[in-house]
């Protein structure tokens, strides 16, 4: 199973401004370093959390249906399956109906269910693909406050502390970050 990134969030789970004003910022001069410190955050928050955040649009590819008829899904949380498609021994896409699949999203990790008939797979690799929107909600107000305060205080502690931290200490995530995203943190699969 192979989970492909499409489109990133619409926005990050804090703003500029809201960075800007923990930081006690007054000059614009350096947005482009702490939005990119933000959006690293972010994306530090998801890896140890095994959450998104905001909505996202990703594609998962898998072999073949599973003999079970549940596919438990590497990403979380699901919002909605958008689309999913087989691939025949030609190579052309077929899709799937929708009211073929029936997603779990409370389930964890989500489940996607096949409830009804789906087309044979026509290759040995990469035959199925199903598109999902991943994250707790369109915008920042849909993300929990603890998650978000992981970013703010993550990009905000590279802000501070940037040339300072070199070696394993720079890729760990700090104790107090890992305290706020501890009653999220997500089991592998």
């Amino acid at each position: 199973m192979t989970p492909l990134a499409l489109t990133p969030p619409a926005q990050e789970p804090v703003s500029l401004s809201e960075a800007r004003a923990f930081l006690r910022l007054d000059q614009i001069d350096e947005d482009d370093l702490l939005g990119t410190l933000i959006t690293a955050a972010r994306l530090m928050v998801e890896a140890a959390s095994g959450r998104l955040l905001v909505d996202q649009s990703w594609r998962i590819v898998i072999d073949r249906w599973p003999d079970s008829g549940e596919i438990r899904l590497p990403l979380s949380p699901i919002n909605v399956l958008t689309a999913a498609r087989v691939y025949d021994a030609l190579g052309a896409a077929q899709p799937v109906a929708m009211n073929a699949l029936q997603l779990d999203p409370l389930a964890d990790p989500p489940v996607l269910r096949i409830v009804a008939e789906v087309p044979e797979i026509g290759r040995d690799r990469g035959a199925i693909e199903i598109d999902v929107v991943a994250g707790f909600g369109a915008t920042a107000d849909a993300v929990p406050a603890l998650l978000r305060q992981a970013v703010l205080r993550l990009a905000a502690r590279w802000f501070e502390r940037r040339g300072d931290v070199v070696g394993r200490d720079a890729l760990a995530l700090p104790p107090e970050i890992l305290a706020l995203i501890a009653p999220f943190r997500r089991a592998r699969l």
